[in-house]
């Protein structure tokens, strides 16, 4: 296999990771793929790092993963937490253990900058990353999500 990188996303990797949240969006039940949307909202991320920051996985140099880590407050912690979103593998690249490495260092970079827990959500119906997660740690909580859309 050739060299695997992980480290913090750059403008440069903007594109792949918007493809990459196409890709994801097909999977998941609550979303659409929407291009500009999801460009918009890297676009955020990238520009304002205090939000959190986006982690892209390479192999060969091209960007074949990522995953957002979003820094938020826990009252009940009394700490910074990271919510960690957009946990993804290219098809072509899964099974490879390459998903776990990437969340793996996720989690040593939100320790690093003292965060007390990493929080995430997935699918109900997505056993293979819940087996993975749980591997790493993860366990399932008592809280349910709700949203409510914003006009």
């Amino acid at each position: 296999m050739p060299d695997i990188a992980i480290g913090f996303a750059t403008p440069a990797d903007l594109e792949a990771m918007t493809g990459l949240l196409s890709e994801l969006f097909t999977q998941e039940a609550d979303f659409q793929p929407q291009p500009e949307k999801q460009r918009r909202g890297l676009q955020l991320i990238l520009d304002n790092p205090a939000l959190g920051r986006l982690f892209v996985l390479k192999v060969g140099g091209q960007v074949a993963g990522m995953a957002n880590g979003l820094v938020t407050v826990s009252t009940a912690e009394g700490a910074l937490v990271m919510l960690l979103e957009d946990v993804i593998v290219s098809a072509h690249y899964r099974g490879q253990g390459l998903g776990r490495r990437l969340i793996e260092h996720v989690i040593a970079w939100a320790r690093e900058e003292g965060m007390a827990r990493v929080t995430l959500l997935t699918d109900a119906d997505n056993y293979r990353a819940q087996a993975t997660y749980g591997r790493l740690g993860f366990s399932l909580s008592a809280m349910r999500v709700m949203r409510r859309p914003l006009p």
